[in-house]
């Protein structure tokens, strides 16, 4: 199976403006967990009227390190990659002490909580969709919709560094869950493809180090969703048809206590599969508790 090289060397500095680049500070909050990493790293971006991306959880703590990283400065723009709970609820806080607008795609959508789960209370003052704008002084912002790990989630493309805030879309430690409903494998395979399409090749996730050389890391992940589906299908061909029976088999290197999550990214591929009728189930609409057979005359990939 293709795996990803992942970089999980990471020091996060808790409560410290580390300086990434010219045009770029980020502060780590002290949320560590299975599906954050070490943290949420928010970022400032610009030097004396900044953009905030991620402000990360409602943590008294992390809001005053972020205070005393912007002391002196302004704040004309907050912006949100996604609404889980790691990413947006310190957004109304922030706002609060610095009256700037928060932006994103929209609130979050229905669907079963994984990971840090959603953060059903954020409503964006401004609506960002593909190729929206949001500028400073000595900054630009550009909205990238990158739905599948939610429907919601945006990269932000930095145009004066030719980098991309990628949020959870694409990281360096680990890949992404994608749990429908509103985690979609079509949606998240189709905006790997157009991040290869584009110019940056510097990436900024929101948890972990930057990624460089980041389209080979991108094409690794599409490898490694291809190699997923050859992993059901040999499950199913084997008659192990249930995704509680498929998970153990295709996760054997990852701690039980994360199967639940696992099986949420299976479904999802299952989905995929389903609707383009390279498999079937025995639903109406596939499910966890679905039975899944080969249609013999379309299990050929096509990611």
């Amino acid at each position: 199976m293709t795996a990803p090289v992942f970089d999980r060397a990471f020091e996060p500095h808790y409560g410290t403006s580390i300086r990434l680049s010219p045009g770029i500070r980020r502060v780590v909050a002290r949320n560590p967990s299975a599906f954050t990493f070490h943290g949420t790293g928010t970022y400032i971006v610009g030097e004396g009227t900044v953009a905030v991306i991620d402000p990360g959880p409602d943590d008294p703590a992390h809001l005053k390190s972020l205070m005393a990283a912007l002391d002196g400065e302004t704040v004309s723009a907050i912006l949100i990659t996604h609404t889980h709970r790691d990413h947006s609820p310190l957004a109304g806080p922030l706002k609060d002490l610095t009256d700037a607008p928060t932006y994103g795609f929209g609130p979050h959508a229905a669907g079963e909580d994984v990971e840090e789960g959603g953060d059903r209370d954020f409503v964006p003052d401004q609506v960002l969709t593909d190729g929206d704008r949001v500028s400073g002084p000595d900054w630009t912002l550009e909205a990238v919709h990158t739905p599948g790990h939610t429907s919601n989630h945006l990269c932000f493309a930095f145009a004066e560094e030719d980098a991309l805030f990628s949020g959870d879309h694409v990281m360096g430690w680990s890949t992404s869950i994608v749990s429908p409903p509103d985690g979609d494998m079509a949606a998240y395979i189709a905006s790997l493809r157009k991040l290869l399409t584009r110019s940056e090749d510097l990436y900024y996730p929101t948890h972990g180090n930057p990624i460089s050389d980041a389209k080979r890391h991108v094409e690794s992940f599409i490898a490694h969703r291809r190699d997923r589906e050859i992993q059901i299908l040999t499950c199913i061909a084997r008659r192990i048809d249930r995704v509680a029976d498929m998970v153990p088999a295709m996760y054997r290197d990852v701690p039980e206590h994360l199967h639940p999550a696992a099986a949420r990214s299976v479904l999802a591929h299952l989905i995929h599969m389903t609707s383009e009728g390279r498999i079937l189930c025995d639903t109406p609409e596939p499910t966890l508790r679905s039975r899944y057979s080969l249609r013999p005359e379309r299990t050929g990939l096509q990611i």
